[in-house]
């Protein structure tokens, strides 16, 4: 179907403004970021002479590597787990329809409209009376049920929108619903699992309330916890600051790019119903 002129006009001036607000604060962080330290950058300003070991400077003030090192552990932890659990669940509730399935359905979507902030003070008490406290599972179980709600209801949207006749076909055939799950269900949900595994690595990777409540020690906690850093009694290094925060964002944007041909097919095969 042809598109008017005056169609095609709008919706590329929409896309145009849509993309100079996307881009717009990495521009001007990244300007800043690129001003003499100690200096207080004001709106967008490149400088003549660039100061690149900026990024260095942030990297060595706010001791990154071993955050770096934690933030993998958590995210190496976290995602394939969440990714399992949330897979299994869905195809549970999506395809399987199991006695009580609307029960949990339920409780997942209860779970999925709390605040993440009144879950802090409880999540702090239980980690306490378990023992785990400063330790990395301190995180990494907290992280692992946080996400499930959303992993779970995500990944059932998708298997309840398979056609039935692929499970039959299979079931007649002597296939198992481990099997039906395994070789036939989950091939098809692949740009699903996907995105679901980019959202809860964000989710993971940019996690800052919980790794300062749960865990003590400084080195332990993840890359957004280096923000602290450049943050002062008295002062804040703006400059240091940045260029820290784009060094934390990277790995993330990095990630999107490789996998945003899954994320997009996700979204679009999500909106369309069977």
């Amino acid at each position: 179907m042809k598109q008017s002129l005056s169609v095609r006009v709008l919706g590329n001036l929409t896309l145009a403004i849509t993309v100079i607000f996307c881009v717009l604060p990495f521009i001007s962080m990244l300007s800043a970021a690129l001003q003499p330290q100690g200096s207080m950058p004001y709106g967008i300003q490149f400088t003549a002479h660039p100061h690149w070991e900026n990024f260095a400077a942030a990297w060595k003030v706010a001791n990154i590597t071993p955050l770096l090192i934690s933030s993998v552990i958590l995210v190496v932890a976290v995602v394939p787990v969440t990714l399992i659990c949330s897979a299994m669940g869905g195809y549970a509730l999506g395809s399987l329809h199991v006695a009580g399935g609307w029960i949990a359905y339920a409780l997942l979507f209860v779970g999925l409209t709390l605040p993440f902030e009144v879950l802090v003070t409880p999540l702090y008490y239980e980690i306490q009376s378990m023992g785990l406290l400063n330790t990395r599972l301190a995180m990494i179980l907290p992280m692992i049920g946080l996400n499930m709600p959303f992993g779970v209801i995500w990944m059932r949207t998708y298997f309840a929108q398979m056609p039935r006749d692929l499970i039959e076909a299979a079931s007649l055939d002597g296939a198992g619903q481990l099997r039906i799950f395994r070789s036939i269900q989950l091939p098809l949900v692949i740009p699903a699992i996907s995105s679901l595994g980019i959202l809860t690595f964000l989710s993971t990777w940019n996690q800052f309330l919980l790794a300062v409540v749960l865990i003590d020690d400084p080195t332990k906690r993840t890359m957004a916890g280096a923000l602290q850093s450049f943050v002062g009694q008295y002062s804040t290094d703006v400059v240091l600051l940045n260029a820290g925060s784009l060094l934390i964002m990277a790995p993330t944007m990095i990630l999107f790019i490789f996998l945003q041909k899954y994320f997009i097919r996700a979204m679009l095969e999500g909106s369309v119903k069977e």
